[in-house]
């Protein structure tokens, strides 16, 4: 919000202090009070509550200690991320049951199918893959599947590749030290499927010939869309593309070394979530490692950046200048 305040013409924020704004309230700090005369010009250093009445002298203003300041300005924005977050909840709960009756729709019955529980997951799975005959996309968040999991993949893809059915798999770089992912990409490989990897990935995808899209609909996976509006799915199909674009061919090594100020890429991702509100556990679960290894990330992150609290390590973030760098060099692995 722009606000004008009386003779002066200037132009101020409510969120922003102005360049002399900016000066003044060093000023101030270093000299421990500043005049009230001094700040006629300056009329965000009182909208954003950075002075306070010197008790002693009327003429003067008193400094709010800058950690103690930030708080103030951050705690508002932080409620209102949770409210929103309550209101998104709210309103996904006040629509989940009309979500059912659209199954009694025609028009909508063979475009979306809702499958419930494993068994019947992986029976349309496998019956849809048992009819591929040209192209099989998947992508695999996280760190790796369990040996049975990729077994049971193996099973189905195994037709798939005596039928010269082309495939190509999207992994997170984390997979790639995962046993059992490593002996099924080395099983596959020499048949011609492709695999890349990136740092952040969207959930689960399967695509069976352009025609027929597999995704899931709740977080413990024990629900499932298949998918056969031909829109919805060449949609899908373009979003895979997008992602498989700036995807590390499984036989590229992959670089870790810190790339600015002692941050990682992994560290500026988990930075780039860290503003956007997403809590620990998700930003874990985006990234494909577990909770206490991003935790750690988040630490070394504060620690190079010398934050002293999570509400500073925010600030710290947005005016380190490390996700513009992240963009520049084409580290983000957004659409």
């Amino acid at each position: 919000m722009q606000i004008k305040r009386g003779d002066v013409g200037h132009t101020h924020s409510r969120d922003k202090l102005c360049e002399s704004g900016n000066k003044l309230y060093a000023a101030a700090l270093r000299t421990g009070r500043i005049s009230r005369s001094d700040i006629a010009e300056a009329p965000c250093l009182i909208d954003l509550a950075l002075l306070r009445p010197d008790p002693d002298d009327a003429q003067w203003l008193l400094p709010i200690p800058p950690s103690l300041a930030l708080n103030q300005l951050i705690h508002p924005i932080e409620r209102e991320i949770q409210e929103r977050r309550q209101l998104a909840l709210s309103i996904t709960d006040a629509f989940e049951p009309f979500m059912t009756l659209t199954a009694h729709d025609p028009s909508t019955t063979n475009a979306i199918n809702v499958l419930e529980g494993l068994s019947l997951i992986n029976s349309t799975l496998d019956q849809a893959t048992a009819e591929c005959t040209e192209e099989l996309l998947t992508v695999q968040p996280g760190s790796g599947r369990r040996p049975d999991t990729l077994e049971g993949a193996l099973r189905r893809v195994d037709p798939l590749l005596d039928r010269g059915v082309k495939m190509r798999t999207l992994y997170q770089h984390t997979a790639r030290h995962h046993p059992s992912t490593l002996a099924y990409v080395e099983r596959v490989s020499p048949y011609g499927v492709e695999v890349r990897t990136l740092e952040e990935i969207i959930e689960r995808l399967i695509i069976v010939d352009r025609k027929v899209a597999f995704v899931p609909a709740r977080d413990d996976r024990q629900v499932a869309l298949e998918l056969r509006h031909e829109g919805l799915v060449s949609y899908l199909v373009g979003v895979f593309e997008q992602f498989w674009l700036h995807g590390v061919p499984w036989d590229h090594q992959l670089s870790y070394a810190p790339e600015l100020d002692g941050i990682t890429s992994v560290q500026r991702s988990i930075a780039k979530l860290l503003i956007e509100g997403i809590v620990d556990e998700a930003i874990a679960r985006r990234l494909g490692m577990n909770v206490r290894t991003c935790r750690a990330h988040i630490a070394k992150l504060a620690t190079a950046l010398g934050s002293g609290s999570r509400a500073q390590l925010g600030y710290l973030i947005a005016q380190s200048g490390i996700l513009e760098q992240a963009a520049s060099d084409g580290l983000s692995d957004g659409l």
